[in-house]
């Protein structure tokens, strides 16, 4: 498999440090309201990513952290009446009800910021006893220009990046680029106690400590949003390397932003989503549908219409695999035919082109192409004359490309074969007593479900989904 690794900027042959395992880091998110529309590309793209690597063989230790203490938790308690605890074990439990309902794996561990203290003021002592951070104003920060190579996951020298970031105003710091490691907290906050005195982690030491304790010093995949590549993950990599001594992860993994109507979206537009508000509207597997249609370091436009066409194409797998179970139950040979040996090569060709494309990058844009051009020849290859092992193999293997995409599609379609199959008998009774008017509306409403229908000269109606 290749990966395009932000760090090198091209694609680099994926080999893990453990050929029987993998691990992975996602930054995960910070807990103050519902998700949002962009919160679900890592989670589904990075699920998918695990699903692959299940499904050749490797186990995949996958550690999504929650930011359960930050200063928007803080404020989203002043306005609800709510500790910032009580915010964050809201939301926490929100953010696992959206991921369920993406059908999204559970991580191996799930690490809280407040369940990690301990190891965060360890790691901080450890970056001031090598001299790469400093105390000011009973604040801990961490010195940029002490880590020599700053600034190599974005490809930007400390001058750039000084001149180029929007960098916030604290005169305890000794250089712009500088960030904070611990921070004194404000009267009737949450607070911890530490040799800097009472205060709080800041937001990039979280991620190196908890990656640390559940991965170890070095790990494969650190995954997350582009809007992470810089100042959060070039923080993660300087902190933690110079505090380990050690390469921090092998390959980065970033996918882009999701735009609404042709917009970045915001609050102050109008255009703000929640994966919750989607959901309802339209369905948790369209939405992860639609980010998969497109390659994760690829722009994707999300709107109504989009929703709507993962829905139909959702629909139509989902018809082929009834079509293809009611065939495995019902048709008349039980072994393969001759002929068939032929359809079976054919469909491993588009199954191996399935996995090619996945791993070239987990292009699941062009993995998707490929299925669907399984779920056409099944519609086509199994007809009225296939055994019904032909069936149950193509069924399999469809079966099998869903669940790595994380497409739930054994549960009863609401174009079931047995309803097509009842509307065919209805027309065809129809057409024998000549009631041409009520044939003709029954086979308008199997088009308008995307039946396509053939009569034969023997009488008999071979059917198929488009």
């Amino acid at each position: 498999m290749k990966i395009y690794n932000t760090m090198t900027r091209k694609k680099e042959e994926f080999t893990p440090m453990d050929p029987h395992s993998v691990r992975v880091y996602v930054c995960g998110p910070t807990v103050y309201d519902l998700l949002h529309i962009g919160n679900a590309r890592p989670m589904v793209t990075f699920d998918t990513l695990r699903r692959f690597l299940l499904s050749k063989g490797l186990e995949v230790n996958y550690v999504q952290n929650f930011t359960d203490i930050e200063d928007k938790i803080i404020r989203r308690g002043s306005e609800l009446g709510l500790t910032p605890g009580e915010v964050a074990e809201r939301y926490i439990q929100e953010a696992k009800t959206d991921a369920k309902g993406l059908n999204c794996l559970e991580p191996t561990a799930a690490p809280r910021v407040t369940q990690e203290m301990n190891a965060i003021i360890e790691m901080i002592q450890t970056l001031l006893d090598k001299g790469y951070a400093y105390q000011a104003g009973g604040e801990v920060f961490f010195s940029s220009a002490r880590f020599e190579r700053y600034g190599k996951l974005s490809g930007k020298n400390l001058d750039d990046l000084t001149a180029g970031a929007r960098v916030e105003i604290n005169k305890n710091k000794k250089e712009p680029l500088d960030f904070v490691l611990w921070k004194p907290a404000k009267p009737g906050e949450p607070q911890w106690e530490s040799p800097w005195g009472a205060g709080r982690p800041g937001w990039h030491i979280e991620c190196s400590v908890m990656a640390k304790k559940y991965l170890g010093d070095t790990f494969d995949i650190h995954a997350g949003g582009e809007d992470l590549i810089f100042p959060h993950h070039e923080n993660e990599i300087a902190q933690s390397e110079a505090a380990n001594g050690a390469t921090f992860a092998r390959y980065w993994m970033h996918v882009r932003y999701i735009q609404i109507d042709d917009q970045k979206m915001s609050k102050s537009l109008g255009n703000f989503l929640t994966i919750r508000e989607s959901a309802e509207k339209f369905s948790y597997e369209a939405i992860r549908f639609f980010i998969l249609s497109a390659h994760y370091r690829s722009p994707i436009n999300f709107s109504d219409e989009q929703l709507k066409a993962a829905q139909s194409a959702l629909e139509r797998i989902r018809n082929c695999a009834g079509l293809l179970r009611h065939a495995a139950q019902n048709h008349p040979s039980r072994e393969w035919l001759p002929g068939e040996n032929e359809a079976l090569s054919q469909l491993k060709k588009l199954q191996k082109d399935f996995e090619e494309k996945l791993e070239d990058d987990l292009n699941t844009a062009d993995a998707m192409a490929a299925l669907f051009e399984m779920v056409r020849y099944a519609n086509i290859q199994v007809n009225a004359e296939a055994s019904q092992k032909c069936a149950e193999v193509f069924g399999e293997t469809i079966r099998q490309c869903c669940d790595i995409l994380g497409f739930t599609i054994d549960r009863t379609p609401e174009n079931s074969a047995e309803e097509i199959e009842s509307l065919i008998a209805r027309r065809r009774e129809a057409r024998e007593n000549k009631d041409w008017t009520a044939a003709d509306k029954l086979r308008d409403e199997l088009r308008r479900r995307g039946v396509i229908l053939e009569d034969r000269k023997d009488g008999t109606v071979r059917w198929s989904y488009q």
